[in-house]
């Protein structure tokens, strides 16, 4: 009995060894280059391509056998994607196919790899897909598409983002399979985006299933050199759950390209810090988190406002400001942003501390401005505003008002009321002034 057995067993292997053979030998064949070379095949591979990267339909270039089990194809192209891909367009694909997914009906692609490419990404609403009828003799051909692995040297990963294109260009892309879903991950490249400056992606980690897109790790930076940095994790749900939650923590990371246009001349720094978002969906108006920031080796050079400051007060070293202490920490639930715990400081002459809150670009809040002394001595009566001392500064509190375009305060009339009551003091103001002015005119000593 156990020598039928081996027999049994021993026929049963030399069976699929042949029919292995066979299969092999068919990789080989000039009929199967001309099947794979024809437009059935073409057809044929649009549409698994297309369903299994969720498109409607897609186009490839006419495809090329290069070997026994590679072919080639100068493009694919797909629009109106109807998951995270709204559009693809990859340029110089090659595919590297294992024979042995035939025999369980299945394209196997080991390899693919795109020289360059664009793909559009969206946000999208979970479906169920469509059943397709197939013909009765679908039963005999492979009937899926199985990808080991995607690479391209060069692409282009882009989505709107109000209104812009934004999105990630130049990076080298990886796509692999995770069950049914697939991971991606980039180096390289620039991110482009409005409101933020560009940023250098040294790596990026992520995963797209059915109902989460969960960012498993982002590193991006000032440029390829620098030593700043930006890292975020976090996940946001793409199906009936579309709240976010997104950590991200900055080190080193330049102020300069963060600041609006009008500001980098003068503000100079390190910013360090971490940031938490979240929301029942993407969208602003659901939006809400808390943040926290530190400025090191801040620097504030030729504000105007310094510079006439420095010369009422005729201490040049106000043009020039080094902070030893730039913090605050803000929250934020659509539309009010409450920034506290400010404290900025340059030991030996100013020091500020308060909280302030924007409400649809209204400004509210009051700070307290500390100055020394010595800093003190061109207003007559300094004390009358300048009233509570404290850790070497004289303090007062200065309260804001009006918008974050037009905005208010109310020390300036205080020091107005000041020179009114010493006219001595305001006439000699005045003599500086026009005395800084003729130099001005005439370039006067």
């Amino acid at each position: 009995m156990r020598r039928k057995l081996l027999i049994y067993v021993a026929a049963i292997a030399i069976f699929f060894v042949i029919a292995a053979g066979g299969g092999v030998a068919l990789f080989f064949s000039p009929v199967l280059t001309h099947y794979v070379e024809s437009d059935a095949f073409r057809r044929s591979m649009e549409n698994e391509t297309a369903k299994g990267l969720h498109f409607p339909s897609g186009q490839y270039s006419r495809i090329r056998r290069t070997g026994a089990l590679t072919s080639q194809s100068e493009g694919f192209q797909a629009t109106n994607g109807q998951k995270a891909m709204k559009s693809i367009d990859a340029r110089g694909i090659t595919a590297r196919f294992n024979p042995c997914g035939v025999f369980v009906r299945q394209w196997r692609l080991s390899d693919v790899h795109v020289r360059s490419g664009d793909v559009e990404i969206q946000i999208y609403e979970h479906k169920p897909e469509p059943v397709s009828l197939k013909p009765w003799f679908a039963i005999f051909l492979p009937n899926r598409v199985l990808l080991k692995r995607i690479e391209s040297e060069h692409s282009n990963v882009t989505w709107r983002f109000r209104g812009e294109r934004a999105g990630f260009f130049g990076t080298a892309l990886l796509i692999t399979p995770n069950g049914p879903d697939f991971e991606y991950r980039a180096s390289g490249g620039t991110l482009k985006m409005a409101l933020v400056p560009d940023l250098y992606l040294r790596g990026g980690h992520l995963l797209i299933t059915k109902t989460l897109l969960t960012v498993y790790d982002v590193d991006l930076a000032p440029n390829p050199h620098s030593d700043g940095s930006i890292r975020a994790h976090g996940k946001a749900g793409i199906g009936e759950d579309k709240s976010v939650d997104l950590k991200a923590t900055f080190d080193q990371l330049p102020i300069g390209g963060w600041l609006p246009a009008k500001w980098k001349d003068y503000f100079n720094g390190s910013a360090f810090g971490e940031v938490h978002w979240t929301g029942e969906n993407p969208k602003l108006e659901s939006s809400a988190g808390e943040a926290a920031l530190r400025v090191r080796n801040g620097r504030i050079d030729n504000l105007p406002m310094l510079q006439k400051l420095a010369e009422l007060a005729r201490k040049k070293s106000f043009e020039h400001l080094e902070l030893n202490d730039c913090s605050l920490s803000f929250t934020w639930r659509y539309p009010k942003i409450d920034i506290t715990d400010i404290a900025i400081e340059e030991k030996g002459k100013f020091r500020i501390e308060g909280a302030i809150s924007v409400e649809r670009r209204l400004l509210r809040g009051a700070v307290n401005l500390g100055l020394t002394r010595q800093y003190l001595d061109w207003l007559p009566n300094p004390e009358e505003v300048f009233n509570r001392q404290r850790s070497g500064y004289l303090w007062t509190t200065v309260h804001l008002s009006g918008t974050i375009d037009e905005p208010k305060q109310d020390l300036s009339p205080r020091i107005i009321e000041l020179f009114k009551e010493s006219p001595g003091a305001y006439l000699g103001l005045l003599f500086r002034q026009f005395e800084g002015w003729l130099k001005k005119v005439f370039g006067g000593d």
